[in-house]
């Protein structure tokens, strides 16, 4: 059983950055890492998906060229620079994870985190 823990988030005004973490504990980690973000009243949508090797790597085309998605194996973490950040990017945002290669869809990944409230105002 694979626990996800997010951290990281919080208030920041437009135009700022934040880096998310996530830390994998539990079990290998050598599975597909995803995150994904809802806001009150919204599905829950695809942020980025980043490969075991992070050879392949997927962006939402609304956070292509804002948010980078990372990954450091050695400490079981994926992370999620965000920078240029806007009031439409205000969400809470979880980190996933699936043992197939990456999808968009939430519904595919096998494991989640509890989640972290980003809020982008001023």
């Amino acid at each position: 059983q694979v626990q996800l823990v997010e951290s990281g988030g919080g208030l920041v005004q437009p135009g700022g950055s934040l880096r998310l973490s996530c830390a994998a504990s539990g079990g290998t980690f050598s599975y597909t890492m995803g995150w994904f973000r809802q806001a009150p009243g919204k599905e829950r949508e695809f942020v980025a998906t980043i490969s075991r090797s992070s050879a392949n790597i997927d962006y939402a085309d609304s956070v292509k060229g804002r948010f980078t998605i990372s990954r450091d194996n050695a400490k079981n973490t994926v992370y999620l620079q965000m920078n240029s950040l806007k009031p439409g990017d205000t969400a809470v945002y979880y980190c996933a994870a699936r043992a197939s290669a990456g999808s968009r869809n939430a519904q595919t990944y096998d494991y989640w985190g509890q989640g972290t409230q980003v809020t982008v105002s001023s």
